[in-house]
Formats: C-alpha cells, structure tokens, sequence
C-alpha cells in the first residue's frame, strides 16, 4: 500500500547507530549477537556507514538460492545435471561446462557474505562457526577453479585463498585451545603454514606472460601470502613456548616414519587415536 501524500515512513537506523558509535582499532573488527523481534540470534558488523546484520547459520542473507542452502549447493547440483547430459562422469573433474555470467556473480555475492561473518565471528570468538564459514569459501573457490569461465576469473579469486587460509588456520588452533590441547593447536598451525606455502608455490608463475599487470599482482600476492605464514610461525612457536611443547605426537609420528622406526609409528598412531578419542 503506497504511503498518503506527505507522509514519511520511519524506516532509518539512526538508534541502532547512536546506540553503537563506530571506532575500531586498527584491524579490529566490531561484532555483536543481538535478539531479533521474531526471539532469534542474528550477528551483527558495524561499518562505516552503517550496520551488517547476518544469519548465525545458512546464508548469511538467510536465503536459500534456487531452493538451495547455498548457492554452492545449487553450483553443484547444475554442474552434476550438465554432466550427466554430457554422459561425463559425475566425479570426472572439470569439463566443457563453465560457469555462466550469472552464476559468477552470485558466486562472488556468496563468497562476500561468507567473507563478513567468518570475521564476525573470529571477532566475537565462534571459533566452530568461523572454521565452517571457511571452509564454505574454500569450497565454492575450488569449484570456480574447477568451472570459472576464464583463467583471469579464476585467479583474481585465487589471490583471496591466502586470506582464508590464514583464517582458517587461526580458527582451528583457538579451538583446540579452547579444549587445552595445544598439541592440537600446534598441528593445526603446521597444517595450515603447509597450506599457503603450496598456495604459494602454485601461484608463482611458471613462465613470463608478458604481463605486466599479472606479474605485478602475483608479487604482491606472494608477499601478502608469505606475510600470513610469517604470523603464523610466529603464533606456533609462541604456542609451543608458553605450553612447554617440543615436538608434538604427529611430529614425532613423521620422524619415525621418515626414519623406518615403524614399532615406534605403530605405538605412537595409537596414542593419537586414543588421545583423538577422548
């Protein structure tokens, strides 16, 4: 129903603002959970210019694309269909089909939404809830690496893999933290600097390809990159000193194993599945 003439409808956000004044620190990120009418938990970024507010769990939007929980999910399942008709094999790789035009750019839609709530949440310490938006994001880039139109497309979204990592790698180690296993933490910080060095290596180029804007973009990736696994080394062997750990169980593990101590790998597999049990 149109409004009457002259009448102005309220639907500004100016308490929300006055209620929640925007100066970060450097780097810092500012979240909340707050109770939305309807009794349920929404996160909440403010911004410059205003307020962010996302689903704790699904989209962030709280949509469902194509009837889908992500559009990831539909990605998959259009790529599944297209290869089928192809009589492709389902698990066969990359094929003919590419993603479209459309599906790129909602792509690229799910891809900043999930980037804005792994944040918020790292921020306000769901360390579970982060770990799964990453891996979300990791996820749709393989598949555009896999399906991306064009091989510029798939690489501008390359350069942001190092950044997820990064998280990622952060996550999992606060969590097993938060559970006192800093052997776990220390595992998962080995992983992930395992992770974005490969990154790294795959994103060098091969060849000179004559072009400059690329060579100069994948300079300042390495960089970016190398800074993240800097930090984390950083953050290992802090982990390490403060918990009083030298080697842990896996490293001792990849010892005998690279030594052909294989009684002692024996013995040592089964105390990381018994410690993975408790």
């Amino acid at each position: 129903m149109a409004a009457e003439p002259g009448a102005i409808m309220r639907r500004d956000i100016d308490e929300a603002l006055r209620g929640w004044p925007y100066d970060p620190e450097i780097d810092e990120v500012e979240a909340r959970e707050v109770r939305a009418r309807d009794g349920r938990t929404v996160v909440q970024v403010r911004i410059d210019l205003g307020i962010l507010q996302m689903e704790l769990d699904g989209r962030p939007d709280g949509a469902c694309p194509r009837g889908f929980t992500t559009y990831l999910d539909y990605l998959r399942h259009r790529s599944r269909i297209r290869r089928r008709r192809r009589n492709a094999p389902v698990d066969s790789g990359p094929s003919a089909w590419t993603m479209s035009a459309e599906q790129c750019s909602e792509a690229d839609r799910e891809l900043v939404q999930f980037y804005h709530r792994r944040v918020a949440m790292l921020a306000l310490q769901h360390y579970d809830r982060a770990l799964r938006d990453a891996d979300h994001s990791l996820s749709l880039m393989d598949f555009i690496a896999d399906f991306g139109p064009t091989p510029d497309y798939v690489d501008r979204h390359e350069r942001l893999r190092g950044g997820i990592l990064f998280d990622r790698t952060q996550a999992a180690a606060a969590m097993a933290l938060e559970r006192s296993r800093p052997e776990e933490a220390i595992d998962a910080i080995r992983e992930g600097i395992d992770r974005l060095e490969r990154h790294c290596r795959e994103q060098s180029p091969a060849e000179d390809l004559g072009r400059t804007e690329f060579l100069a973009g994948s300079e300042e990736l390495e960089s970016s990159d190398l800074a993240f696994v800097e930090r984390l080394r950083r953050l290992e062997a802090e982990v390490r000193h403060h918990f009083e750990v030298p080697k842990t169980l896996k490293e001792q593990l990849d010892e005998a194993v690279e030594h052909e101590d294989y009684e002692t790998a024996a013995r040592l597999r089964d105390q990381i599945r018994s410690r993975a049990g408790d």
